[in-house]
This record gives structure tokens, sequence and C-alpha cells, in this order.
């Protein structure tokens, strides 16, 4: 064998080896990925962009925060959720659920049409990688009903035992209550089983506020259009990368990379909270 082919044989060898490591995980390790509001008036390339990059990291799964369609209007839903199959089909690979957002359902029709499109009902709960998610509706509704808080109840004591728990909904009313470290009934009930973050959107705004142990999480945009300016004031397209290990959750912010970004990214911690927010350095 020349020694040209030896070399070539060498570099391929080394390509697939490192391909093996580059994909391997510490065991007992999981990752989740967090799509933020598609919609409204969803900003061309972008979401397209957030899902090249949350597959560049490779996640055991993802969840959105809701407002995947533009919406508004039964006659054209069911376009619209059409529209973006090819899309989900390409990266169909990620186990992937939904939290109905305002945009997604209006109407008893478009409820309809959301359930059977993202195959999951408007309110569930499912356990993933020794993590337990409980997704909530409050898509028409600012606050949570009292079906809604009844169900998480009863899901948080039947997973009382499980040492990582998420709750999901879109609006987040909980934005005022938890920058002034109020006490609520939804912080009383998450508190009581531990939850580690109550996580939601539809503001297109990144923030994060910690009390009592409980982070309350507000995803920004991940194509709905910026209502704001300032990279420090969580203005800014992103995703969420989540990695749990040893019963604790390690959340990064990823801003989407040029054109729409410049690509910081950064830790909850290092973001900090309170009304005046900054970015890591």
């Amino acid at each position: 064998m020349s020694l040209r082919r030896v070399i070539l044989v060498l570099l391929c060898f080394a390509a697939i080896v490192g391909a093996i490591l580059g994909a391997a995980r510490e065991p007992g390790v999981f990752r989740f990925a967090i799509i933020g509001d598609r919609t409204g008036e969803a900003q061309p390339g972008v979401y397209e962009a957030v899902w090249r990059e949350v597959d560049a990291w490779k996640p055991d799964m993802v969840i959105n925060v809701g407002d995947t369609i533009q919406g508004g209007h039964d006659a054209t839903a069911e376009q619209e959720w059409r529209a973006l199959q090819p899309l989900f089909a390409k990266y169909r690979r990620y186990p992937l659920y939904f939290t109905p957002g305002n945009h997604d359902i209006w109407s008893p029709r478009s409820r309809q049409i959301y359930e059977r499109y993202t195959r999951r009902p408007a309110h569930y709960g499912f356990d993933a990688g020794g993590v337990h998610f409980t997704v909530l509706d409050n898509s028409e509704t600012e606050g949570l009903s009292g079906d809604e808080m009844s169900f998480l109840a009863r899901d948080l004591e039947q997973h009382k035992s499980t040492p990582v728990k998420l709750v999901f909904f879109h609006r987040p009313f909980w934005l005022i209550s938890a920058m002034m470290g109020s006490d609520f009934p939804l912080h009383r009930l998450v508190k009581q089983y531990g939850v580690q973050y109550v996580v939601s959107g539809h503001a297109h705004r990144y923030a994060r506020f910690v009390h009592e142990g409980v982070v309350y999480l507000m995803v920004g945009s991940s194509g709905g259009h910026l209502r704001g300016t300032g990279f420090d004031q969580g203005w800014f397209f992103h995703h969420v990368r989540a990695t749990v290990s040893g019963g604790s959750v390690k959340m990064t912010v990823q801003e989407v990379a040029a054109p729409y970004g410049k690509g910081r990214s950064f830790t909850g911690e290092d973001w900090g909270s309170g009304p005046v927010m900054r970015s890591s350095k």
C-alpha cells in the first residue's frame, strides 16, 4: 500500500473515531432543548435556523413553549399546521412535545386541529430521562383555570417521588409575582412538590427569576418578531439547552448565530434575575 493511501486510511479512521467520541454521552446525562415562540409574526428563516442549531447539539428530546402557527382563523389553521410537517419530519429523530399557545388554540375547532397535528392533548404529563414534565393549557386564559390547577396538583402528587420536575405553560402570568417574590397559589403548589422550573413563553423576551428555590423561566422568541430591542433586556432570538444530571438541571441559553444574532450563550445563573437584567461577559 502506498504512503498516500495509508495516510488517507488513517485520516478516515480518525474522522470516524472523532464522530463516535463526539456523539458519546456521559452516562446518566439527559439533554433536551426548549424552543420559544415561532409566531406571532414569524420572521423569515429564524425558526429554521434555530432548528438547525438544535440539531447540531443533538438533544434527547425537544419541547416548545407554544405559538407554533400564526392562527386566529379556523378556516386556515389546518393548512398552517400542514405546512410545517416537512420541517418536523426532517427532525423526527427527536421526540417533540408541544405546549399550546394562544396562536395555536383559540376555538373548539382549533383545539381539535392542534391535538391532531401535535399528537398531544392540550394538557398532559410525561416522563423522559428521569424527569417528569407537566404541560398545562392556558392558551385561552391569562392564568391557569381551576381545572388546570387541579390537573397539576394530581399530576405532581402522582410523581412526587420523581426528583426532577418541570412545569410548562404558555402565558407567564406569574411574571410580576415571581419578580416581586410574592406568594401565589401556583408557587405554593410547585414549591410543595419540589418543582425546579416553571417555564413559559409568549412575550418573545428572555427573563429568569428565582423565588424560594423555584426558577421561573420565560423563554423568548425562536422566530416571532421581537417586540423590543437590546440583548441585555432579553430581546434576541434563541433557544434553551437543558442538561440533567445528578438530580439537577443546568440551563444554557443559545442565541441564534448570524445573520439573525451573534451566537452568544450563557447559563441562567450568568444572566442574573430581577427587573434589570444583565448579559454574560
